[in-house]
């Protein structure tokens, strides 16, 4: 493991960089070879068996079950971004990582996180076109319109990933090329950046910030209309179906945010790195595992086509 010594100048930039997460448990790192693998597994098999039951369920073909696929398979995306690399150094000490796959590593993980957002707020939509403007909903909410919409999240989400990725990629690494994380992110990459970096953080701090708040606004408006048109025009059996469906795509919603905010806090506090360590773990794997459930449960359509799949 490499370190800046005493006479090396800040014209060195180290190339490769080992992933050491959890570092106050070194000694027992192995140990999360269990809890990691077994999360995933989880992850892998939950959220590919509603993918298949959506897609061979004649039931299940609308525009609102497709999204629910599409976000699982972002689930999928983004933890296969992480976990393998993750269980190879547990279980081999492959922890090395070139400045290439780092970075290729952090490009995944905010376009999933990003179009993830993205998918929440069409979710939003769909209902909103579904509860508001119902007569119209087959023609709006069309299988060409939802696949534009998604290509456009899908560009929108790259855009905002690709700056962050290419200001990374101009930075100089010379303090360590020690990752004291499971994962390749902005923040502890720029930790070991050469001189000050603040202003840089500062800009990503903004983004971020201002991503959030845009997406959080259009969903609660989104939201907060379906309710208002639900309590005024839909009645019934109806309205309490709209309002239930509503209210499971919004916490989904919350706990993505959620998570993503903790994550955030997590890094600019004074606290051990194997909390930061955590945060980061619950932020990429707790929304992807709990997905399932919640749809799984609350969702009628998809928790009969299971039930079903399971008796046959």
């Amino acid at each position: 493991m490499e370190a800046l010594s005493p006479n090396q100048t800040i014209s060195y930039s180290h190339p490769e960089f080992v992933l050491f997460g959890f570092p106050g448990i070194s000694e027992s790192r192995q140990l999360l070879v269990i809890p990691f693998l077994s999360i995933y597994v989880v992850i892998l098999t939950s959220n590919s068996l509603i993918i298949y039951r959506i897609w061979v369920e004649k039931s299940l073909q609308s525009p609102m079950y497709s999204l629910i696929s599409l976000l699982f398979a972002v689930n999928i995306s983004c933890t296969t971004a992480i976990v393998p690399k993750v269980l190879m150094g547990l279980l081999f000490g492959l922890n090395q990582i070139s400045l290439t796959w780092c970075l290729l590593q952090m490009f995944i993980i905010y376009v999933t996180v990003v179009f993830e957002s993205n998918i929440l707020l069409l979710m939003a939509l769909d209902r909103y076109v579904a509860i508001c403007r119902p007569l119209r909903y087959h023609d709006i909410m069309n299988n060409r319109f939802l696949v534009q919409l998604s290509i456009i999240g899908l560009v929108h989400s790259s855009l905002f990933a690709s700056p962050i990725i290419i200001v990374a990629s101009q930075v100089q690494f010379c303090r360590s090329n020690i990752i004291l994380n499971f994962a390749c992110e902005n923040m502890v990459l720029l930790n070991l950046a050469c001189g000050d970096i603040s202003k840089i953080q500062m800009v990503g701090l903004m983004v971020r910030i201002i991503l959030t708040v845009s997406d959080v606004s259009l969903l609660l408006l989104s939201y907060l209309s379906i309710l208002h048109t639900a309590m005024k025009i839909v009645v019934g059996k109806a309205r309490n179906k709209a309002l239930h469906t509503c209210s499971t795509h919004l916490l989904v919603a919350i706990l993505n945010y959620l998570c993503g905010f903790l994550s955030s806090i997590a890094y600019r506090l004074h606290i051990s790195l194997d909390v930061q360590n955590l945060s980061s773990a619950i932020y990429f794997l707790l929304p992807a595992t709990v997905h399932p459930i919640i749809y799984g449960i609350r969702m009628k359509e998809i928790k009969d086509c299971l039930v079903k799949s399971w008796r046959s």
